[in-house]
């Protein structure tokens, strides 16, 4: 079952919207897909005007930019830290944008969408003297 991205029946002060027309499919987004730790797999899905998108299952390595050194080496991912789109995907494993990754070269902030972009890039944080 599709998740439906259309407009609401309700106005914001909660009064009824009569609606304009019905459902399209256009107004149908996708199953949620997960990305996580793992082997890494890869998944491409066709998008609206016959594109591709690239869709990262599971991952095991990320490409990790040195603010200090200027430099972007690939690394290992050991485990998810933090995540501020939903405190649960800490314990599952779950990689999103935004999401605090410890690594072989310390902490780690993703800031690549590994839903839509196929890769995953990360800014290297400072480490607290």
């Amino acid at each position: 079952m599709g998740i439906w991205q259309g407009r609401s029946r309700r106005k914001r002060t909660g009064g009824r919207l009569r609606p304009i027309r019905k459902k399209r499919r256009f107004e149908i987004s996708r199953e949620l897909q997960h990305a996580t730790l793992g082997a890494g797999t890869v998944k491409p899905y066709r998008v609206r005007g016959a594109n591709v998108k690239l869709r990262i299952l599971t991952t095991r390595t990320i490409n990790v930019y040195d603010p200090a050194t200027k430099k972007t080496q690939r690394t290992n991912v050991i485990t998810v830290r933090e995540n501020p789109a939903n405190p649960n995907y800490v314990q599952r494993n779950i990689i999103t944008k935004g999401a605090i990754l410890e690594t072989e070269l310390g902490l780690v902030r993703v800031r690549s969408r590994p839903g839509q972009d196929g890769v995953l890039n990360g800014v290297r944080l400072p480490t607290a003297a």
